[in-house]
């Protein structure tokens, strides 16, 4: 099930909501964790044995942990594996075993598995509990049913935002039932999220894939316009999304972390990493790159653990090289804006609009290797395809109105805040049941991650 879907909007979203208001308090965890399994298993029933698996080796491994005092290294780096297993079988399994076949020539006949919706999520949030607890940051929890809540909680299940188990402890433990105030600003903000996706992520995403469908027909024009609407399609999507889980975590009690600042305007690529996939951004800092050494050693060294981080982030992203490159992109230059640019006197007498268009350039450039589509995009964008043909011109013309308003939205300095949307959320929910109802349901691009 998804939040995009007519299922979610008219049956499961109104009944859940509901029933938690008013069932008493003691009956809430465990309806709340039926409601995510049922969410997670609408579409795949299967998928939740892997839950189940992430959720009973986490849980029990944990308190496994806190009895064995003499082996406890032993068991975190067993827990570690067993929960990292699934996302490598699902994930990575055919990719690996690409590269063996390029290497050595022998080919395995294992087919590769069908991906898990929000597979890399849950289990980068069960590995920050397990190590959590390991560190003494937090307490085993030793109700299933609480754990399986924080590992479950459908607003957040399937595409973040991640969530550490220390932010939402206090929260699972007192559960306390949900204002009205909260559930209308809860759902206020859901809307918004819904809006983004379903009226304007998706018609970019349509316009994107009328572009990349034909580089020799596109030309520079539409490749150009197609990657600048991807970097809005990727964006109103995936902030869209987590705007959604945030209002429906408000509207059932929960505070959950932001996951997107406005990152369009940075004004330097370590300033859009500080604003995109935020809870991202944080666990690889977090559980990789400080305990690497991070910024607390010399300069090389410090290179190094951006390289290793960023090759990992591409990596979580997706099984292809082009994930790869794509992460060590941003590895190399946030070294080199770290090295010759970051606190220079010069740098800070630029106007800052440059610095915003220089740093957007770079995150589209970066999109263009995230897209897969590599030298036939780059080539179609230097002109090596003509400028574009009369029908791609046609196309571009016709969604230039929408690029322009993705932009005054994605740039501008001053946007209304959520609750200022309190009056236009009935005619924005019309609308994305609307689309919904003509155009069909279109996956959510983080989905695939």
């Amino acid at each position: 099930m998804v939040f995009s879907s007519l299922t979610y909007l008219l049956l499961f979203m109104p009944c859940v909501l509901l029933g938690y208001r008013i069932i008493p308090s003691k009956a809430r965890m465990p309806f709340l964790f039926a409601a995510s399994l049922l969410f997670y298993g609408w579409g795949n029933p299967q998928w939740l044995l892997l839950l189940a698996w992430c959720i009973l080796v986490s849980w029990g491994g944990v308190l496994l942990i806190n009895r064995e005092n003499g082996r406890r290294k032993w068991i975190l780096t067993l827990i570690i594996v067993l929960d990292l297993l699934p996302l490598f079988w699902f994930k990575y399994f055919g990719f690996f075993s690409g590269v063996v076949k390029d290497l050595t020539g022998w080919e395995t006949k294992i087919r590769t598995p069908v991906l898990p919706a929000g597979i890399s999520f849950f289990t980068f949030q069960a590995l920050s509990y397990v190590i959590d607890v390991w560190r003494g940051d937090a307490k085993a929890q030793r109700s299933p049913v609480v754990f399986g809540v924080y590992l479950a909680l459908f607003p957040q299940l399937v595409a973040g935002p991640i969530v550490r188990y220390t932010d939402l402890e206090a929260q699972l433990i007192a559960h306390p039932k949900p204002t009205w105030a909260q559930i209308r600003r809860g759902l206020c903000r859901f809307t918004v999220g819904l809006a983004k996706k379903v009226l304007l992520a998706d018609a970019l995403g349509r316009f994107w894939g009328q572009m990349n469908a034909d580089f020799t027909q596109a030309g520079a024009l539409g490749s150009w316009l197609g990657l600048i609407a991807f970097s809005f399609q990727i964006y109103f999507d995936f902030s869209g999304y987590s705007d959604m889980a945030i209002g429906l975590g408000e509207a059932l009690g929960f505070v959950l972390p932001e996951n997107f600042d406005h990152p369009y305007r940075s004004v330097s690529l370590t300033e859009f990493w500080r604003r995109w996939h935020i809870s991202l951004t944080t666990w690889f800092t977090q559980y990789v790159y400080i305990p690497l050494g991070g910024n607390r050693c010399k300069t090389y060294r410090r290179d190094l653990n951006l390289l290793i981080v960023w090759s990992l982030t591409g990596l979580w992203h997706g099984a292809g090289w082009h994930f790869i490159l794509w992460g060590l992109y941003f590895g190399v230059l946030l070294i080199l804006e770290k090295r010759f640019v970051s606190g220079r006197p010069r740098t800070e007498k630029i106007p800052s609009l440059l610095r915003q268009g220089f740093t957007y350039l770079l995150v589209v450039l970066g999109w263009g290797l995230f897209s897969g589509f590599g030298m036939p995009l780059f080539q179609a964008m230097c002109g090596g395809m003509g400028f574009a043909s009369s029908r791609a011109v046609l196309t571009c013309v016709s969604f230039a109105p929408l690029l322009i308003l993705c932009a005054l939205i994605s740039f501008a300095p001053r946007l209304p805040k959520v609750a200022e949307w309190r009056f236009a959320v009935p005619i924005l929910m019309i609308l994305c049941i609307a689309a919904l109802v003509s155009q069909g349901y279109a996956p959510f691009v983080y989905f695939q991650f």
